[in-house]
């Protein structure tokens, strides 16, 4: 989001998130849609809610996508961002999937160095909090922590920085991009269909 704010040819219109229909929660990263409207807000932008059920067989999410990018074609949209790094299986799928709908993809983080970039967003003053680990290759002792210098000094090197694999997801709550931070806490810690997942609430009050 802070990239794209900075490119002069991008005029930023909407946000697209796939939610878990059952639970009313952000599809794999488990937030609570409450905080992904709050992230919105501070964002200042509309929010596109894309609801699909969990598990989702992919002819049922990829049919859930298509409706999205008629809706924003129909809207007037010619492109589409997303925050991939460095696997190019997944940016094929993206532009074949794309591919004569009226919408461009594009990738302006792609081919990043992940170490650095890590590095730059938490000295930009990120501040982010994990919110699912995959413990076949991360220590589940590592959700619910900050993504901070002191994570990324401890992270294994066989891990992404940047979770890129899917070793980690993350909530942003604070940044560059933000209007205002948006204040959580963290609460209950469970293992579930194999992850561990930190279930981040609204903060009771805004620390000053």
């Amino acid at each position: 989001m802070h990239v794209l704010r900075r490119m002069p040819d991008v005029e930023l219109g909407a946000l697209l998130t796939t939610i878990n229909e059952s639970v009313q929660r952000v599809a794999m990263h488990a937030v609570r849609v409450e905080l992904l409207e709050a992230q919105a807000d501070a964002l200042g932008l509309p929010l596109w809610q894309v609801p699909i059920p969990s598990p989702c067989p992919n002819d049922v999410y990829e049919r859930a996508m298509a409706q999205a990018v008629a809706r924003a074609v129909d809207e007037g949209f010619t492109r589409v961002a997303f925050g991939d790094l460095f696997l190019e299986d997944v940016r094929r799928y993206r532009e074949e999937k794309l591919e004569g709908t009226g919408l461009t993809p594009l990738f302006p983080l792609f081919g990043a160095d992940t170490s650095a970039l890590a590095r730059e967003m938490v000295a930009s003053g990120l501040g982010a909090r994990l919110t699912c680990v995959n413990p076949k290759v991360l220590d589940g002792a590592f959700v619910g922590r900050e993504f901070d210098a002191r994570l990324l000094d401890e992270l294994p090197a066989s891990i992404d920085p940047c979770g890129e694999r899917g070793e980690f997801h993350t909530f942003a709550y604070r940044g560059p991009m933000f209007r205002r931070p948006i204040p959580v806490e963290t609460g209950v810690i469970v293992e579930r269909d194999g992850y561990f997942f930190a279930d981040l609430l609204p903060a009771s009050q805004v620390a000053t």
